[in-house]
């Protein structure tokens, strides 16, 4: 194992007194392919010498290509959106009545709020600035050569670029247009946010290549300066596409913000270029998935209160300032791994995705029969909660292409998350959490880490450290220096304790990095935990559990309730997937790890070839595309198929650790059950999740579950909750307000919610 990671990952060696980093990263990883991409010598210009050693940061940024700009504004007023708006041949045009060049002047301020020609001299000063505050900042940002290679490869094919990214600090819209400028692949073009950025920065982004939203294309449908600043936009990236200039969409909200995980904004954008591909203005555009991962996010905020104000041109610069104070003398800096998935074609997806669409339920329909005892069926169908707001760009589009924008952006986004590498402090959060709360020796750590890493590559995904094992130990418990306390006792061994209160938060929210790994798992140890729930006790011994049979029915049904509880932003699930091939796959997933053991019977066919017999039988694509009257049908197979907890030595820890990454957020939601006796309502949305969250505050403080109290755990329970029927949204002159639904105001009923969360949580 120590072998396996020392070949993961590679920096290059620097300077300190006391050489840590030369023995954090293997010397070999080059040879694995990847890529120190803020590493710049005297070999990656075209000149030598002693004085070239000393300026190759500024002679490397001189000799990056920047495509001329072209007569861009001229290209916008010509284009057809925009020609029929001002012709009036559309509803709602304002060529009738209207002086052209007051029209023309109105297109052109737009036109100057989205974009401005990227100027070359500042791109290369910008450039050599952020090479050097980059090398200050971070220890090493690494990416595979090959995904660099695949992605040239695919931008060689004439069909433009759309990068579609997680977003996870706002230094990911500096640092990836950096890394492909280095790569080659000419100025990226990114879409901001404007609500993260102040009028000053905006200016400065905008001549670095940045796109920005105007706030007209937000207006309502029937008005005039909304439907041409949506015109303006739509001719903006068609202009982009055209030109084959490369674009960069956030499909995550930004950090800090508290709502839904997939960004409005970015659903927005992604609208535009399925618009352009869809009435030929491209044949076609190439989507390429991103992931970009921190050890530890450099600009994470501190204070939720303050996390969403827009960031100045001053105080960016006084915080770069500070990063580079706060690293100055210190050895342990941050490391970053950029991640870029198999490009694939739009057009190919829209056909494809139109064919695999089906019914769709509220969690409402789905749920709130089962919670209050009214029924037993569960239905398999794909259940419609949409948080993400829609707004005026893509309100224009037509409902089934709003469907298929936010399939896509789902699809996309659960591909970014699934290829992005765990970070070693993500791996030293989630032991700290959920195995070690109370204080861990360092040298049982090492091999802790050591089984944790190897069960994340195993389970296909990568991880963004390599090295000696006691260094990697010694570098993340640096970086969550603030949240742990360090004790060095017998024999110069260390003991790690977490320290309570805001210290665990923080650990929970990095080890949240670690639940795309284990998700499947998770889910079916929490389905299995509810199916115990009622038949041992909760403390019962393992060998007692493991006499049990659990029918693979059973077990579908559980992790169908499961499913449907936990909120889409976390599962992202692939929108093409079914109910039934979800279930199997958790089912098939505890069997690989050794958690459940088939009881087979005399005439049944094996429990590991379920899927694939029943699918040599049936056709998997169906011309109606729709998965869900065939598969409720075949739940009825599973009849005759049991299932044992494994006594394997291993397998009780195991259990547990998979129970706990799903506890922080089945816990608030059992507490925002509790909370139904004491809120105070009605109440706006804002006003009943600030009042949940001072609960789980409290509630942390009595019980010592402080990876609960999360403003963004609080805010997801109230929205499930309305999703489920609990809390109901009435009009108010003052804005929606939130008030107790007749069903759930009995005390019995609240109950009946709370015992049916608390069944899928292992104490």
């Amino acid at each position: 194992m120590a072998t396996m990671l020392e070949g993961r990952c590679q920096t290059q060696p620097r300077s300190s007194p006391s050489g840590r980093e030369e023995s954090l990263f293997h010397r070999s990883i080059t040879d694995l392919g990847f890529c120190n991409v803020i590493l710049v010598k005297e070999e990656n210009t075209r000149f030598r010498g002693w004085l070239v050693r000393r300026l190759c940061y500024f002679l490397w940024s001189l000799e990056q290509h920047i495509p001329p700009c072209q007569d861009v504004p001229q290209k916008i007023m010509e284009s057809t959106g925009v020609q029929n708006l001002l012709s009036g041949r559309v509803p709602g045009g304002t060529g009738e009545g209207q002086v052209p060049d007051l029209v023309k002047k109105e297109v052109q301020r737009i036109l100057g709020h989205i974009q401005a020609p990227p100027r070359p001299f500042l791109v290369r000063l910008f450039s050599w600035a952020l090479l050097r505050f980059l090398n200050c900042l971070f220890l090493n940002v690494q990416l595979h050569k090959g995904q660099m290679k695949m992605v040239q490869k695919a931008a060689q094919a004439g069909l433009p670029l759309v990068l579609l990214s997680t977003h996870k600090t706002l230094l990911d819209g500096i640092l990836l247009p950096f890394m492909l400028l280095s790569q080659g692949l000419g100025v990226l073009r990114v879409a901001w946010d404007s609500r993260a950025c102040s009028p000053a920065l905006r200016a400065l982004l905008r001549k670095l290549g940045g796109l920005f939203l105007p706030p007209e294309a937000s207006l309502s449908l029937d008005s005039s300066e909304g439907l041409l600043a949506r015109a303006v936009v739509q001719a903006v990236i068609e202009q982009l596409l055209v030109s084959g200039q490369p674009l960069l969409i956030f499909l995550e909200e930004p950090p800090g913000a508290l709502g839904p995980r997939l960004s409005a904004l970015g659903q927005a954008w992604v609208g535009f270029v399925v618009q352009a591909v869809q009435v030929g203005i491209v044949p076609d555009a190439l989507l390429v998935p991103v992931a970009v991962t921190y050890d530890l996010v450099p600009d994470a905020p501190c204070d939720i209160d303050h996390a969403s104000a827009p960031l100045g041109l001053w105080t960016g610069a006084l915080a770069v300032l500070r990063s580079l104070w706060s690293r100055w003398g210190c050895s342990h800096r941050i490391c970053s791994r950029v991640h870029l998935a198999q490009p694939f074609s739009l057009q190919e997806y829209i056909v494809s995705a139109r064919s695999c669409w089906g019914g769709r339920q509220t969690l409402e329909q789905l749920l709130q029969p089962i919670v209050l005892g009214q029924c037993t069926a569960v239905p398999d169908t794909e259940k419609e909660q949409e948080w993400t707001p829609i707004t005026g760009p893509l309100l224009a589009l037509k409902e089934e292409d709003q469907l298929l924008v936010r399939r896509l952006s789902c699809h996309v986004l659960s591909a970014s998350v699934g290829s992005s590498a765990v970070m070693s402090t993500a791996i030293m959060a989630t032991l700290l959490l959920f195995k070690h709360q109370k204080g861990v020796f360092l040298s049982q750590l090492l091999g802790e880490f050591s089984w944790l890493t190897e069960e994340i590559l195993l389970r296909g995904f990568d991880v963004g450290f390599s090295g000696q094992l006691r260094s990697l130990l010694q570098h993340s418990l640096s970086l969550l220096r603030a949240h742990v306390a360090l004790l060095r006792i017998r024999q110069g061994d260390l003991l790690v304790v977490p320290q309570p209160g805001p210290g665990l938060t923080h650990l929970a929210q990095l080890s949240a990095e670690l639940l795309p790994v284990f998700l499947s798992e998770a889910v079916g140890a929490c389905a299995v935990r509810g199916l115990l729930a009622g038949r041992v006790p909760p403390q019962g011994p393992w060998e007692l559990q493991g006499i049990l049979l659990l029918s693979q029915n059973e077990l579908y049904r559980q992790i169908l309730l499961l499913m449907h509880l936990l909120p889409q932003d976390l599962l992202l699930l692939k929108p093409c997937q079914s109910s039934y091939c979800y279930c199997q796959e958790v089912l098939d997933r505890l069997i690989q790890c050794g958690l459940l053991v088939a009881e087979e019977t005399p005439g049944s066919r094996p429990a590991c070839d379920t899927g694939r017999q029943r699918l040599s039988r049936k056709l998997l694509w169906k011309p109606s595309g729709d998965f869900t009257d065939s598969d409720s049908d075949d739940f009825g197979e599973a009849d005759g198929r049991y299932f044992r907890l494994s006594q394997q030595s291993h397998c009780p820890d195991f259990f547990l650790f998979l129970c706990r990454l799903l506890s922080p957020l089945l816990k608030a939601f059992a507490q925002a059950a509790a909370f139904l006796r004491q809120g105070q309502l009605p109440d706006t949305e804002l006003g009943y999740t600030e009042q949940l969250f001072q609960f789980l505050q409290a509630t942390a403080q009595e019980e010592g579950i402080f990876e609960c109290a999360d403003p963004k755990l609080a805010i997801s329970a109230v929205w499930t909750f309305r999703d489920l029927g609990v809390l109901q949204q009435t009009p108010s002159p003052a804005g929606p307000r939130l008030h107790l639904s007749p069903t759930f105001a009995s005390l019995d009923n609240q109950e009946k919610l709370e015992q049916f969360i608390r069944q899928f949580i292992c104490s």
